[in-house]
């Protein structure tokens, strides 16, 4: 089935820039900038998520901390070699900056991908139901973006028997979270910010069994 790589992966948000445009990486003389942008949340707290973006988009938008900012775009992956060990990284590309409105939700996404691992059920100490899932994500020239995402409650039931390859529709929003780490060989540790999808709904595609 042939993949439409425009719209299996879609992201809206609006926020506030959070952090200059730095120098990520060149491309074909084409230079791509990282910057955050500090996203509310419905509830009231803040997602600080990292966005890319050329620098011919720079060139004509005012892309400056403190402004207001709302982009169209993917959520993407790449994997960097960093102490010798393989670590992907995420981060919102930014296909085109947008009108801003005021009454719609600041932070949507839409994902059409596989299910790349089985996936991780977990329940919290208030009996809340969690899955963790990594989606592989088709993208042009045969490359793939892998989100990690997270789903919920009855969600959460639905996705914990699925088998790898299965294709999962879902909406849901990006969100930023603080972790410690441990550094290696010594008793200190770090503070890390991991990026995931928490699932809002979520649709099974192709006709495949799911598992207890």
């Amino acid at each position: 089935m042939e993949t439409d790589v425009l719209n299996n992966n879609r992201v809206y948000l609006q926020g506030v820039v959070e952090s200059t445009p730095e120098l990520n990486h060149t491309v074909f003389e084409e230079n791509f900038y990282t910057f955050n942008l500090r996203v509310p949340r419905l509830s009231g707290a803040v997602d600080y998520l990292p966005i890319l973006i050329s620098e011919k988009l720079l060139a004509v938008n005012d892309v400056k901390v403190g402004n207001k900012l709302a982009i169209k775009g993917q959520f993407r992956s790449h994997n960097r070699q960093m102490d010798g060990r393989s670590k992907l990284i995420l981060s919102i590309f930014c296909r085109e900056i947008t009108e801003w409105k005021d009454e719609i939700n600041p932070n949507t996404i839409e994902l059409d991908g596989y299910l790349c691992k089985p996936p991780i059920y977990r329940t919290t100490p208030f009996s809340r139901e969690i899955c963790d899932m990594l989606m592989a994500v088709n993208r042009n020239y045969d490359k793939s973006d892998y989100i990690p995402c997270i789903a919920w409650g009855r969600n959460a039931s639905f996705v914990r028997g699925m088998p790898v390859g299965a294709e999962i529709k879902l909406t849901g929003r990006i969100q930023s979270r603080d972790y410690e780490k441990k550094i290696e060989g010594s008793d200190e540790t770090v503070t890390k910010t991991a990026y995931e999808v928490s699932i809002t709904n979520l649709s099974l595609v192709n006709n495949v069994t799911v598992g207890a």
